[in-house]
Formats: structure tokens, C-alpha cells, sequence
């Protein structure tokens, strides 16, 4: 295996970028459903043009690593986030999460990087905790039927449902006025199709069924949560709002009319309100 893979323990092959000093602080990035680390270029070109170290990896299944049939859960991400931060000797660190990424780096953070004293500040953007399916504790949530027609529609043609979830929702293209990127469709696309449609098939239930109010309560490391008011993925009402409420150390930052993809839509401004935070 080159040394752009580390092995874990259950023996999955887990993809990885590692830029910059080694002797700099690092930032991590943990990327959303479906994708992989590329969809961090424009944060980890911009935080190395910083003097950082930056690095991202490929979850289990997306990616370029490997396609597994196993592990596809929330506890399996973080091990493997964990295992990357091992094998490079990751310390005093910032992760940053989007989306399922994010609630990757809060359960890292509070099962492997707090206890390990590795992790220094956390960033969620449009992050999913502290859970999405709407349930009796949760009436606010989505409800299972919308996440059992993601898994319909991947099953069916996940070629076509991809290019429908990047084409609208994701990015806010679907609203009226909206300045489409067709090359940032197919990049999304792109990164979708790379990976494993049994890894993305059951990642669905592991980003809206996982519970992890007590990941966000356990999280004692300063943290920005950062998110869009027009979110149409993760209503941000249900997950930057509950958020700041979980976490003892939370800050908040809503961006008028920022979309789901907003990394990619408004990186500029992002990455230099993430820097400030980092620098803070």
C-alpha cells in the first residue's frame, strides 16, 4: 500500500492527503455524503497558503478507499478519522466537518481526539447533529419516508439521483435567480460516482438515524458552527440551533441565504471566517 493509504484496524484501506509542514498545526477536513476529500480543494489550497498543515481523507467507501461491505456507521467514520490521526501523529489539531463530515468530527472529537488530547477547536458546517429523522423525541426532524425514498431512488439510477441532488437542493440551484455551475454539478457528480453505492445506500441511515446529542454535549473543545438559512438538506433550525444549545463551548454563525454546499458557493467568505476562528 503507497503512503497515501493507512490500513485500519479491521483491515479497510482509508485514503488520505497530508500537505504542508509537518511541524505546522494542523487542519482536518471530513467531507459529506457522497463524497470524498476533493470537495475540500478550495479550503485546503487556502489554509496551506496559510502555513498549515492540511489534511483529508476518503471515508470508508468513498473515494478512493476501499469499497468495503461493512462498517458503513457513524462509530466505524469516527474510528477511521481516528486511525488517520494516529498514523500521521495528528496533535493540536482543528477538524472541520460538513454535513455527515460533520457529524464525523463530532464523534471523533468526543470518543478518540478529546480523550487522546489531540484535537485543539472543532468547526460543523451545515453539520448534521444531534439527529435528523423526525421521531416522538425529535417531531421537528425529517421524516424516515423522505430518507427511505433517498435509498429508492439510489437503488433505481444513483447516476440519475445524484445529478438531481447536486443540480438542485444541495448547491440552491433550484431557487429562482440562482447563478448555476455546471462544472460544480459535475465535480459533485464526479466525487458521488467515484465511491461504493452500497457504502452511500447505507450511509443514508447512518446520517439520519444516529443519535449524537450526547457526541455534541461531550464536546468541551471551542466550536464554530457555521450554517446557511437556506439549507434545504439539513434544516438549520434542527441542527446549527440545537447544536449551539448541546455544546458548552459552541459559537454560532447563520449566513443569510447560504445553501447546503455553501464551501463551494461562498468559500471566500467561509474560509476567511474559518481562519479568524482557527487564529482566535
Amino acid at each position: 500500500m503507497s503512503k497515501d493509504y493507512i490500513t485500519t484496524k479491521d483491515g479497510v484501506d482509508i485514503f488520505y492527503k497530508d500537505w504542508g509542514p509537518k511541524s505546522a498545526q494542523p487542519i482536518v477536513f471530513h467531507h459529506g455524503w457522497p463524497l470524498s476529500s476533493d470537495d475540500w480543494d478550495a479550503q485546503m489550497l487556502f489554509f496551506l497558503s496559510h502555513g498549515y498543515r492540511v489534511v483529508a481523507h476518503d471515508r470508508r467507501g468513498h473515494g478512493r478507499s476501499a469499497q468495503v461491505d461493512w462498517g458503513h456507521d457513524m462509530d466505524h467514520y469516527a474510528e477511521d478519522a481516528a486511525a488517520v490521526a494516529d498514523a500521521l501523529d495528528l496533535r493540536n489539531a482543528v477538524h472541520i466537518g460538513h454535513s455527515t463530515g460533520g457529524g464525523q468530527v463530532a464523534r471523533y472529537v468526543a470518543r478518540h481526539g478529546q480523550p487522546q488530547g489531540r484535537v485543539a477547536k472543532a468547526i460543523l458546517v451545515a453539520a448534521i447533529p444531534p439527529i435528523m429523522v423526525k421521531s416522538d423525541a425529535n417531531p421537528g426532524g425529517t421524516p424516515i419516508s423522505v430518507f427511505d425514498g433517498f435509498r429508492t431512488s439510489l437503488a433505481a439510477n444513483r447516476a440519475e439521483f445524484f445529478l438531481a441532488v447536486a443540480s438542485g437542493p444541495f448547491y440552491g440551484f433550484n431557487r429562482p435567480g440562482a447563478e448555476v455551475s455546471q462544472a460544480t454539478i459535475d465535480n459533485w457528480w464526479r466525487q458521488g460516482m467515484m465511491g461504493s453505492a452500497l457504502a452511500h445506500y447505507e450511509g443514508i441511515k447512518a446520517f439520519s438515524e444516529t443519535d449524537q446529542t450526547e457526541d455534541l454535549r461531550s464536546m468541551s473543545v471551542p466550536t464554530l458552527v457555521m450554517q446557511g438559512d437556506d439549507d434545504q438538506v439539513v434544516p438549520y433550525a434542527d441542527a446549527a440551533l440545537k447544536q449551539v444549545e448541546l455544546l458548552t463551548n459552541g459559537t454560532l454563525k447563520i449566513y443569510k441565504g447560504y445553501p447546503h454546499g455553501m464551501l463551494t458557493t461562498h468559500a471566500g467568505e467561509l474560509n476567511a471566517d474559518m481562519l479568524e476562528f482557527v487564529r482566535s
